[in-house]
């Protein structure tokens, strides 16, 4: 009789991150980032600590490539809203532009609860706070360098970086009322108010 030996199929690293991360979102969520463990992180993640701990040497590392993640897809967002049509019409342009923003950027109530108690628990740690800043102005500088591609073809403010600092002030701004009242249809419509007056000239 052959016997065919059967290769157990390990995770790849990858997967046991994006599982991580899942997983940390959640928990970051229900319990708060502070208090927040490793053992809550891989009991919902189904791993072990050590698995854990050979990817991430901390729930702070692990939230800052969380962070990174999320970061990640609101650039690309931010992208894909500015690749304005080439031939359309120059006023309705800018207006489609932020129609599609404000419809598509990130509004999941759940990471922006984990991200406004990290911004607390940051506040009251000095070494996380500096970190976070660096991480907010990589993001501000994404933001710039999209608005600086379209600038001319959709008549920005001739103060970019101004506008980049604004546009993610007006998400700030939007994200927290979102948290207050969960109206998310209400958030997209205040956010599109918000970018049309910053940058519509």
């Amino acid at each position: 009789m052959l016997l065919v030996s059967r290769a157990r199929i390990r995770p790849t690293r990858e997967d046991t991150r994006q599982r991580l991360f899942e997983a940390a979102a959640g928990v970051f969520a229900e319990h708060g980032v502070g208090a927040a463990t490793v053992e809550q992180v891989t009991s919902a993640a189904g791993l072990t600590r050590g698995a854990f701990y050979s990817n991430f040497a901390s729930l702070d590392e692990l939230f800052f490539a969380l962070y990174d993640e999320r970061a990640a897809i609101i650039a690309a967002q931010v992208t894909d809203a500015l690749s304005a049509d080439e031939g359309a019409p120059l006023e309705p342009s800018i207006h489609a532009v932020i129609a599609r923003t404000a419809a598509t950027l990130l509004l999941d109530r759940d990471w922006l609860l984990v991200k406004t108690d990290f911004l607390l628990y940051a506040a009251r740690h000095p070494d996380v706070a500096g970190r976070l800043a660096t991480h907010r102005a990589e993001l501000r500088a994404a933001v710039e360098s999209r608005l600086h591609g379209v600038r001319d073809r959709l008549a920005l403010p001739a103060d970019v970086p101004a506008a980049a600092r604004a546009v993610v002030a007006a998400y700030d701004g939007v994200t927290v009322q979102l948290l207050l009242d969960g109206d998310l249809p209400a958030a997209r419509a205040w956010l599109t108010q918000l970018l049309t007056a910053l940058l519509v000239r």
